[in-house]
């Protein structure tokens, strides 16, 4: 049937935001006989127009495009195409980053230095539902030595996984959507962890995250 793609074949969507990149990723994809890249994005919201539109086996999607952070846009684009699995592609080499994007429902996540050798491998392992973690990620994670201190300046846990998602780049709007609160709960949430903290700024708020190892 027209339009259909062959059993077996890896449908793709690519979204990166510099052309120069999705085209040298493209030519990398497309030399894999499986492989067949259906669409490209450059920004978050034609991002989601796209994989409404083409429910590809596999998205590939950089962290940090236009139109705000893509990692609040990976649980709509789950939940708008459940059988459409997402690599994410960055420069982003925290392990916090890599826990996060796993956590909103991401099954890969390759670091852009090493797209060459790992992303096929990643995409292969995606479309059978299995998860791919870039190697010198995972042995960082694995290293992250384990901590049973008590919150720091006796934050409750819903104000520590406020300020955990504002230091990875939430804004207050992203964070009430995503834990199921009103703008304005996360607005006084956030007030008291200033308040307990002694941070104001956003800046020393992911400081102070990064200090004690929420992030």
């Amino acid at each position: 049937m027209e339009g259909v793609p062959p059993p077996g074949q890896i449908t793709i969507v690519l979204a990166d935001d510099h052309q120069v990149v999705r085209a040298g990723l493209r030519m990398l994809l497309q030399a894999e006989e499986e492989f067949e890249v259906v669409a490209e994005a450059g920004d978050v919201a034609t991002t989601e127009r796209r994989v409404a539109a083409y429910h590809p086996r596999v998205l590939i999607l950089d962290l940090n495009m236009p139109g705000g952070p893509s990692m609040p846009a990976i649980p709509r684009l789950r939940e708008a195409a459940p059988d459409t699995q997402i690599v994410v592609l960055t420069m982003q080499n925290d392990p916090a980053f890599a826990r996060e994007a796993l956590r909103a429902g991401a099954i890969g996540y390759v670091l852009k230095e090493a797209a060459d050798s790992e992303l096929v491998q990643a995409v292969r392992l995606a479309a059978e539902g299995r998860t791919y973690l870039s190697p010198e990620l995972g042995a960082r994670l694995a290293a992250e030595p384990q901590t049973t201190a008590g919150p720091p300046d006796d934050l409750s846990a819903r104000e520590l996984e406020v300020l955990r998602l504002i230091a990875l780049g939430y804004t207050n709007s992203d964070i009430a959507a995503r834990l199921y609160l009103s703008v304005r709960t996360v607005e006084s949430h956030r007030a008291h962890i200033q308040q307990k903290t002694g941070r104001t700024s956003r800046a020393a708020l992911v400081a102070y995250a990064r200090e004690n190892d929420l992030v």
